[in-house]
Formats: structure tokens, C-alpha cells, sequence
């Protein structure tokens, strides 16, 4: 599994659960459409977190880079539904740092003659 993860602010004024609702809006279209495994949000606890990280942290689950890019040609289509989701949320947010992860060891990591 790969695990894009997005962290970032809220515009000023911008509602949490509103943000919740969008997010799960356009999340849900994208999982729904098989573009995605998955996903979760989380929010920055007691101030918890290294420079540079967002207060909302969302991670989306895929089978792999193709899937990704599949979700990514999707958002950059600009189509409805999808652009009023993607834009519901983009546009709520600031700030916005990603990274790209993946579990180890993964199905493809040799070690000797072992696979994990």
C-alpha cells in the first residue's frame, strides 16, 4: 500500500467540520470510483508537531502509483463532479505540505533469498 499524506491549515474563517464534509465529500467520490483504497483524517493534538506541519493531516491509502495517478488524472480532468469536489476542498485550505510513503517491507523487497 502507498500512503499519500497532506498536511495543512484551514483558510481563516473556514469551518473545521465544513472542511470534514468536503474532504469526505471528494474522498468519497474518488473511493467510490475505485481511484482510492482509503483514507483518514487527523487533527494536530496540544500543539504536538514538527515545524512546517499542517494542523489537519489526511492520509489516502492506494494499491499503488498508478492508482494515485489515476486519482491525480481525475482532479486534473476539471470535470464535474469531480472539480466541485476537488475545488470544495482546495479552496478551504492553505499551507499544504505532501510526501509520499509506502509500507515496509513491502511485497517486493528481497532479502537474501527471504521475502518478507
Amino acid at each position: 500500500m502507498d500512503l499519500y499524506h497532506i498536511w495543512c491549515d484551514l483558510q481563516a474563517g473556514v469551518s473545521d467540520l465544513d472542511f470534514c464534509r468536503k474532504l469526505d465529500a471528494w474522498l468519497g467520490h474518488l473511493r467510490q470510483d475505485g481511484l482510492i483504497e482509503g483514507w483518514r483524517l487527523t487533527r494536530r493534538k496540544l500543539g504536538l508537531s514538527p515545524p512546517g506541519m499542517g494542523e489537519f493531516h489526511v492520509m489516502i491509502e492506494v494499491r499503488n502509483l498508478a492508482q494515485l495517478e489515476d486519482a491525480f488524472q481525475r482532479a486534473a480532468s476539471r470535470t464535474e463532479p469531480a472539480e466541485g469536489f476537488h475545488f470544495g476542498v482546495n479552496s478551504l485550505v492553505r499551507n499544504a505540505v505532501f510526501a509520499l510513503y509506502r509500507d515496509f517491507p513491502d511485497p517486493v523487497r528481497h532479502v537474501g533469498d527471504e521475502r518478507f
